[in-house]
């Protein structure tokens, strides 16, 4: 496979090369990975983040950390680089929310209001709605309640991996869940309501 960069025609790697490349420091590799999985990862960051600006910080940090961890990844096969990268992003989210100086983590009082049993719409319903529609959902969560969903659906933690995560109780885990599930059903039956 070929792609233009500039007037050159360069050669794509493959996941295997651009592994050993990116080990060397190799800077065309670099910017190949860049190139093919930024995009990706950049979602990432949103679906932790919820904030453009922030999640491009994160994303900028998290290829550094990268970059710099490739002597640690041990390639096991096509999808294990991308799989590695979106652990590695998502960790990054993570360690920036623990910092914060907001963290919403514990300020869930504010939200106090937000429902506790979520009124599920119907299945197919929520089908038809489109990905980046729910995406947009998830990243408007409040923080606190989008890392808990983000780690539960996402990254399948169980409340005991995400309490020990987070620093925070399996309770709290629990409860955040539930609200956030809460409020994206409100939000998805908000839109139905407009678009269907």
């Amino acid at each position: 496979m070929r792609f233009t960069s500039g007037h050159k025609e360069k050669e794509a790697y493959t996941e295997e090369e651009l592994v050993k490349l990116c080990r060397q420091g190799d800077n065309e590799a670099r910017k190949q990975l860049y190139e093919r999985y930024g995009g990706r990862l950049f979602a990432i960051c949103m679906r932790y983040v919820g904030n453009r600006d922030e999640a491009e910080d994160v994303l900028h940090d998290g290829f550094l950390k990268l970059f710099a961890s490739f002597d640690k990844f041990d390639w096991k096969g096509e999808g294990s680089l991308p799989a590695w990268m979106g652990r590695v992003m998502a960790n990054e989210a993570l360690q920036y929310l623990r910092n914060k100086k907001q963290n919403a983590l514990d300020q869930s009082v504010e939200f106090d209001d937000a429902p506790q049993v979520a009124d599920v719409p119907d299945v197919q319903e929520v089908s038809r709605i489109p990905h980046e529609v729910l995406m947009r959902f998830i990243e408007e969560l409040p923080d606190g309640y989008r890392t808990v969903f983000n780690l539960y659906v996402f990254e399948k933690k169980s409340h005991i991996e995400i309490a020990e995560i987070l620093g925070i109780k399996q309770k709290s885990s629990s409860s955040q869940l539930t609200r956030a599930k809460a409020l994206l059903m409100a939000k998805i039956k908000d839109w139905q309501k407009r678009e269907m």
